[in-house]
């Protein structure tokens, strides 16, 4: 397997590459072959996948968790062997071999960006957590505790507390746990500005024709970031098969509610692989609907 070094970023020169690669084979060959790419979900995204697509290129996005690796020892992990595994793996997948592994379903930009809005939510709301607990931490070490400093009269118990020996909190102390608190202000701010633009996209959503996202806004029990976690990072897109829902919806509720009680377990279940820090992971299984609920599809 020969190796080649591109900068990251450098598209024209990866491009340069593949034509340098097919001219060097049609020259031995007199045969002009397509490329094919194969890259591991990861961190870069999915611009380099559209990049290639863009450029006529057949490119695949694999889930690194659902290739094979050996079992019986701990193996050497390099940039040079992953490329030999990932290899191995695409022509056993084009050879048509089963459970070779898992090929990512690759968003389109707009279903891409509409997750930055749970997922900045979770990195702020982690951030809140850890000033909260760094205030109550610098509280612990004088003997005060019970302060909330999530409150709205958080800067009044600041004034009114006194250490664990009565006296009141030293100047440096109370200090920096005010500009804590200014932080934490900020935080709060910032999640509730998230959730309001999360709310309008979901009333937007629920307007319009309908769809995963209206569907499970009709649940009690779940509530709008459940239903936008769902929707932006699994039900985004289309679960297709040889067993289409979609040819029951023609015959109506009664034909649709008779071909889900044909299934083993009498729910839907739909998985979609973890892919590292652009996808979660998400499985949703719901209780088959009776008859009564005219449901144009189901997951």
């Amino acid at each position: 397997m020969s190796k080649h070094s591109v900068r990251g970023g450098n598209v024209a020169g990866l491009l340069e590459r593949f034509a340098q690669l097919q001219e060097k084979a049609r020259a031995r060959t007199g045969r002009t072959f397509p490329i094919i790419v194969i890259q591991e979900a990861g961190l870069d995204g999915f611009w380099i996948h559209r990049v290639l697509q863009n450029e006529g290129i057949e490119s695949h996005v694999v889930d690194p968790a659902s290739v094979a690796t050996s079992r019986r020892r701990r193996r050497a992990k390099t940039d040079r062997i992953d490329g030999e595994a990932l290899l191995r793996t695409l022509l056993a997948y084009k050879r048509g071999e089963p459970r070779v592994c898992a090929m990512v379903k690759a968003p389109t930009p707009e279903e891409e960006d509409r997750r930055r809005l749970c997922r900045e939510r979770k990195v702020l709301t982690n951030e809140r957590v850890q000033h909260v607990n760094r205030i109550k931490g610098l509280l612990f070490g004088q003997g005060v505790s019970g302060y909330e400093p999530l409150r709205r009269n958080r800067r009044q118990q600041l004034n009114e507390l006194r250490t664990g020996d009565g006296r009141p909190l030293p100047k440096h102390l109370k200090t920096q746990i005010s500009r804590e608190l200014d932080r934490l202000e900020l935080l709060l701010e910032q999640i509730k500005a998230v959730e309001t633009e999360r709310d309008a996209l979901l009333a937007a959503q629920k307007v319009a024709l309908p769809g995963p996202a209206a569907m499970l806004l009709d649940f009690n029990g779940i509530g709008p970031e459940f239903t936008a976690v769902l929707w932006s990072e699994g039900l985004f897109r289309h679960f297709d098969n040889r067993r289409q829902v979609a040819s029951y919806a023609g015959a109506g509720a009664d034909a649709l509610a008779k071909w889900i009680r044909r299934s083993r377990a009498g729910s839907f279940e739909s998985r979609q692989s973890s892919i590292a820090d652009n996808t979660h992971s998400t499985r949703l299984a719901m209780a088959a609907p009776s008859a009564a609920i005219r449901a144009g599809f189901v997951v």
